[in-house]
């Protein structure tokens, strides 16, 4: 990627403090990273092309919406925008310790989840990966999972000729009210992805949370995710448990809610998410047959 971008992004920053100092930090699977010094402030470049600028303003907001919530410490933006053929995000550098994903943390988690909307959903629209997710407001959860998660990933999945989990999916889609009758989550303030990757703490021991697909949704939904893929200490689950306790049936919605991720990786990565994701959908009609 050409770099006339990055004269516009220390303007924007406001970088009046001598000739800045960039150093690549290579690439992400989604971006190109950088390390930009101005004077005595760092900053951590994400640069894409230009027809990526809706998801780095996204995450930006994003991260402004969690900030709002003071719940949990979060990499706050200083500038986004798109010049010269690329699309950056500007935010501040924290310098990251190893760990972070235990109880502090769960703490935290729990006390973001207390931010809540009238509505599910949020004020605009983002992405989760790179896949293009939908926020639109809604009152009725298990519509708002139905129709902004579930039906949109398994929409996707037609494109690659998925017949079985399509066949599945159609019949998950009528069943989701039946898996989520009865209950009644208020709207929290949820990260959205959070995966170990996404969580770290601060070399002076706060945890720190980034790159958000955030909305207002059932809290599960990240203590869901957390247990995905792993990585999280079973003190991260203990602590915020300790805050608010789990309520009956979580294990099917989490099924329910993880199944989301799978299908999205299933569509971002390809097939090796294939099996999974059958599985996941044949364990929940399970339980409505």
């Amino acid at each position: 990627m050409a770099n006339a971008w990055r004269d516009v992004v220390v303007r924007m920053i406001g970088g009046d403090a001598g000739a800045p100092r960039w150093v690549s930090l290579g690439g992400s699977s989604l971006n190109e990273l950088w390390r930009v010094d101005l004077g005595a402030n760092a900053y951590f470049i994400k640069a894409n092309v230009a027809s990526r600028l809706p998801m780095l303003q996204a995450e930006a907001d994003g991260l402004s919406e969690l900030a709002q919530a003071k719940a949990i410490r979060v990499p706050v933006p200083a500038a986004c925008g798109r010049a010269y053929g690329a699309s950056f995000l500007a935010l501040e550098w924290l310098n990251i310790g190893a760990g972070g994903r235990d109880a502090a943390l769960g703490r935290a988690l729990a006390q973001l989840h207390r931010t809540t909307a009238p509505q599910f959903g949020w004020y605009r629209d983002n992405t989760i990966g790179t896949t293009p997710q939908s926020n639109a407001w809604c009152d009725d959860w298990a519509e708002f999972f139905r129709d902004c998660r579930i039906a949109p990933q398994l929409a996707l999945a037609r494109r690659h000729d998925r017949k079985q989990l399509q066949r599945d999916g159609e019949t998950l889609l009528a069943a989701i009210p039946v898996l989520l009758a009865g209950y009644s989550p208020v709207p929290s303030l949820v990260h959205g992805d959070l995966w170990s990757g996404n969580a770290a703490r601060l070399a002076r021991g706060e945890p720190v949370i980034f790159d958000p697909a955030c909305y207002y949704g059932d809290r599960e939904t990240d203590l869901a995710m957390a247990e995905l893929f792993g990585g999280f200490d079973e003190s991260f689950f203990a602590a915020y448990r300790e805050i608010w306790p789990a309520d009956p049936g979580y294990p099917t919605r989490r099924t329910l809610y993880n199944l989301y991720h799978v299908l999205n990786h299933l569509n971002l990565f390809g097939a090796g998410y294939l099996e999974r994701a059958e599985t996941m959908t044949d364990r929940l009609l399970a339980e409505v047959r």
